[in-house]
């Protein structure tokens, strides 16, 4: 045993562990629906009966309940998303103009975070009528 060296084993500083990243399609919807609110002439997101059901949790104090991802779905395959968004514009609003900024907003969102976007699916569902959509009664 007398005979055994110890060995130093150095590390550079720069060394960073191997492995691999997967974002979720939970995590894109929600950076998607962010992206989309912010464009202007966008008032809602959601088909109407997401709409509804967000109504009823809004009364009953529940108003925050699948906010973060409502009016969208992704789906992420090797580095690369699928978005589809359901929206509601304001009455007087370009479709293709709310829709191309949409669009722009969501790509820039998603690519922040390392991934790439292949499509970007919208669906117009409403027009809001004089400001904001009402809440179903």
């Amino acid at each position: 045993m007398a005979d055994e060296a110890t060995q130093e084993l150095s590390v550079a500083p720069g060394a960073v562990a191997g492995g691999s990243t997967h974002v979720s399609d939970e995590v894109v919807e929600k950076i998607a629906v962010a992206a989309a609110r912010s464009v202007p002439g966008v008032v809602e997101l959601g088909g109407d009966v997401a709409r509804f059901f967000n109504a009823v949790l809004d009364k009953v104090g529940l108003d925050q309940v699948g906010d973060a991802r409502r009016g969208c779905s992704a789906h992420v395959t090797n580095g690369a998303a699928v978005v589809n968004l359901v929206i509601v514009i304001e009455a007087g609003r370009a479709v293709p103009q709310v829709t191309g900024e949409v669009r722009a907003q969501v790509t820039e969102a998603v690519e922040a975070y390392g991934l790439r976007v292949d499509e970007i699916n919208i669906r117009v569902d409403d027009v809001a009528l004089g400001g904001p959509a009402a809440p179903v009664a």
